[in-house]
Formats: C-alpha cells, structure tokens, sequence
C-alpha cells in the first residue's frame, strides 16, 4: 500500500512515514503520508502533508486542510500538471498544506463492502460518515502543530463534509473555501428514484464525458490541456487496484454522497445550517459547473449570515473541475488570495 518511505513510528494508533523527501519539481517543497485512525476500530485515514523544507512552525492563519469529493485527494489536488499540483503552490506560498482521504477513497481503508457486489449492500459513507472522517484528520492536525483552528477547503461534496464540520464546529475553523459549493437543488424527476449499491464503477470514456458536460463543444478541445486528463485518469485508477484490474477498468466510488444528493439536496433538505458557520467564507467556481451549478453557490451565499467576511467568485470558461483545466490558475490565485488577506507572513 505504501509508496514514499517506511514505517518510522507508531504511537497512540498513528503510524507516520519517514517521507520527507523533495516533492516533483520542487526541491524545497517536502512531504510527509501518515494514516490516522478513525473514531471507529480499524478504520485508518491516509492524510498527507507538505510544507518548505526547514519550516516546521505555523500558525492557524497558514495551516489548511483540502477535503476532497467523489474521487481521492491525491489526484484533485496533488497531481503536478505543469510541474506544480496545487498543493505545491500552496506549500511555497509558506502554507503547511494537508489533504486527507475519507474511508473508501484513496489510500484510506476501504469498506469490507467495497469486497463484496455492489447490489449487495446499501450505499456506504454518507456525508456523516466523512464529516467523522475528516474531523479525525483535523485533531491530529491540531495536535501535531499545537493549533487550536485551522483552514478548509472542500471541492464539490467536499463543500458539504468541510461546511457541515464548520457548523458543528466554528472553535475550530479559521477559514473556509468552498470550491463548487453543493447545495439545495432542483430535483430530478424520474419514473422511480434509483436505488444504489454500496459503490459506483466510472470508467474512463464515463469521466471524461461528465467532465466536459456543461462546456460549449467549441471550448471542449481546448479546455484540457494535452496529457493532463491521462495524467488525472492514471493517478486516480491507480488508487484502486481492483477496478484497475477489472474489464473495462474502473475507479470505483462509495454511493453514500448519491444518496445524500438525492435523498436532501435535491429533496430540498439541506445536511448543514449555513447561519452556524462563523468563519471567513468563500464560495467558488466555474461558468460551465453542471454538477453545481451557479444558482446553487447564489441560493447559499445569503445564507451565510455570521460570517465576517465572504466572497461568491465564478471563474469564466472552465468546469466542475476547473482546477485541472487551462483556467486552474485563476481558481488557485483566487483561493490563495483570499487565504492570505489577513494571514501573518
């Protein structure tokens, strides 16, 4: 399972990577892989970090955490296109940059139902399920750099796990950037609601086409640039060995954020209420979003009634995955910016 370095230590249910080597490109920029235990018994959650070499104090203000959606954290935001993933940006910007993987994604422990049928089973990891997650990752984060609050950023129904944990939790985010915020939507009007299985199998020409859904066909040649979406495909399948293996190959998805999408947001039952988040907030994304769309960031930006300070940004000519498009930097900067507008250098 593991990729960079060896066991250096177990203490307390953590196992920690001897990792600290130069990321691709970046000969200061270092990182380090640990799997933190879950608040159930064997559930273990992979969380990596990168920082510059030789730093190793931070403060709240440059401390962030990137929660991912349907796919793993490695290959949303730790996948160097262009020479420069976008936690490398982060991390030489002097940011101390985490992402973790919710159970069932990534490097993380898979369900033992992800063994079994997908018929077999009800859909698994529903957004409760990730915000428990995602809450073990932030203790140990706080706990590593004796921080009492931290950043967030979610992508998608990232958005929901990241906000959901910041309503329960306001003592402990900082800020909050909600890259294609999910919220209340239309709901779609089918003969009979699907019923779902423990997971989903997306295969290659499947994820493409639903990538490039919502973009004008003139733009769709261009919007990614050659070679970035095989480099998408063959970091996300290579995290799941068993769909890679199957014919045709696959990256396989748990279904509960399907049935939150159907059973509340497109039910009109919202899992958070925005009204208890307390922290700066950002909402972000593109033109061309299909799966969240803009009406849906407009409807919650109101919304976030206690907030000190927020944004609504849409990014022109891009998609739900903007962030590996031509467009990615101007989402990136975007973010970065509004991190640093009162952060301590």
């Amino acid at each position: 399972m593991w990729r960079i370095g060896v066991v250096c230590g177990l203490a307390a249910g953590l196992i920690g990577l001897c990792g600290l080597a130069p990321a691709q490109n970046h000969p200061n920029v270092l990182i380090e892989e640990f799997l933190v235990p879950a608040k159930q018994t064997g559930i273990q959650l992979y969380v990596r970090n990168k920082h510059i070499e030789g730093q190793d104090a931070f403060g709240a203000e440059r401390t962030l955490l990137f929660v991912h959606g349907e796919y793993p954290a490695e290959s949303s935001f730790d996948l160097p296109v262009d020479g420069m993933s976008w936690m490398d940006f982060a991390a030489r910007q002097g940011f101390d940059v985490y992402l973790v993987d919710v159970r069932g994604y990534g490097k993380s422990t898979w369900p033992t139902e992800m063994d079994a049928p997908s018929e077999a089973n009800a859909p698994i990891v529903n957004t409760e399920t990730a915000i428990g997650d995602v809450a073990s990752a932030i203790d140990f984060i706080l706990r590593r750099r004796g921080l009492a609050r931290l950043n967030l950023l979610g992508w998608a129904w990232g958005t929901a796990i990241v906000a959901g944990y910041a309503a329960q939790n306001p003592e402990k985010v900082r800020g909050l950037s909600l890259y294609a915020p999910l919220w209340l939507g239309n709901p779609v009007l089918t003969a009979a609601p699907p019923k779902f299985g423990a997971y989903r199998s997306i295969t290659r020409e499947a994820a493409l086409e639903h990538w490039l859904r919502g973009a004008p066909a003139d733009a769709k040649p261009k919007l990614i640039p050659p070679g970035w979406f095989d480099a998408w495909w063959n970091a996300t399948i290579a995290s799941d060995p068993v769909g890679a293996a199957q014919d045709p190959r696959t990256v396989r998805a748990p279904n509960g954020d399907m049935y939150d999408l159907l059973n509340y947001w497109l039910s009109g039952r919202a899992l958070y209420d925005p009204a208890k988040i307390t922290a700066p907030t950002m909402l972000i994304l593109a033109e061309w979003d299909q799966d969240t769309p803009t009406y849906m960031a407009e409807a919650l930006f109101p919304l976030l009634k206690n907030v000190p300070r927020k944004r609504l940004v849409i990014v022109g000519e891009g998609t739900h995955t903007i962030m590996l498009e031509k467009n990615r930097m101007t989402l990136v900067k975007e973010v970065q910016a509004f991190l640093e507008e009162d952060a301590v250098h």
